[in-house]
């Protein structure tokens, strides 16, 4: 048996510190986490677990760059060169690249574009990686169904939709791509106990296929039926110290 550690990760967090600054505030530093550091490799599931507010989200906000870092690396392996390519740094073109082609994120909402229909919404991120409109559609298509949304809500702007139809359309654009890392932020909050288990399903589905993820998953069921491995983010928070 090979062990994870002889195996090249897809995502390395070393080292990651976060703080806040509150403006309206005279300014004051809220610290969030630090020393932060793990490693991902093909196939398993790390679950970031914790109390609320120890960071949770916002490391998971840090490794998709939409959280600056105040210091640390990500690194994140190109699909596409092989290298890995620090996403911490900032640079707006290398952060774009990898979330096309590297690193997939489902957050806890839809937030679409409006007037644009839920199946395109979906095939979006096949189109911007080449794949032909009509076949992007088509997957995008059999995505919705899996997740019992009606087809007749296809052609829908999801802003129309309650909270379960707009976190299935969701849950169908994270989940039609291949991207080698996939972050998922409470992506069955908003769902019956039938989507739960085709979500459950679909995770085990992407980690057979060599998908490695990183998740936060308040429900007990479903972290414990997908959960390789879990991280107590409470031994990285800041707030103790400050």
């Amino acid at each position: 048996m090979i062990k994870a550690l002889d195996i090249e990760p897809l995502l390395c967090v070393d080292g990651v510190r976060k703080s806040f600054t509150m403006h309206l505030r005279g300014g004051i530093r809220l610290p969030v986490v630090e020393h932060v550091s793990f490693r991902l490799v093909p196939g398993e599931c790390v679950v970031l677990g914790g109390p609320s507010g120890v960071g949770k989200s916002s490391i998971l906000r840090m490794v998709y760059g939409n959280y600056a870092v105040d210091g640390g690396s990500i690194l994140v392996r190109d699909r596409v060169s092989g290298e890995m390519a620090d996403l911490a740094a900032g640079d707006p073109r290398v952060i774009l690249d990898l979330r096309r082609d590297s690193i997939g994120y489902v957050s806890q909402f839809l937030r679409a574009v409006p007037r644009v229909s839920a199946i395109d919404v979906v095939a979006e991120p096949l189109i911007a990686r080449g794949v032909d409109r009509t076949a992007a559609t088509a997957k995008a298509g059999e995505m919705l169904e899996r997740l019992h949304l009606p087809p007749a809500l296809f052609s829908l702007p999801p802003a129309t939709f309650s909270g379960g139809e707009k976190q299935r359309v969701n849950i169908a654009r994270g989940f039609i791509t291949d991207h080698p890392v996939l972050l998922l932020d409470e992506p069955t909050a908003s769902l019956d106990a039938a989507n739960r288990d085709i979500v459950v399903t679909m995770i085990r589905e992407k980690l057979a296929g060599g998908t490695a993820i990183l998740g936060i998953f308040h429900d007990i069921p479903v972290r414990e039926a997908v959960a390789t491995r879990i991280i107590d983010v409470s031994a990285f928070s800041a707030r103790k110290a400050a």
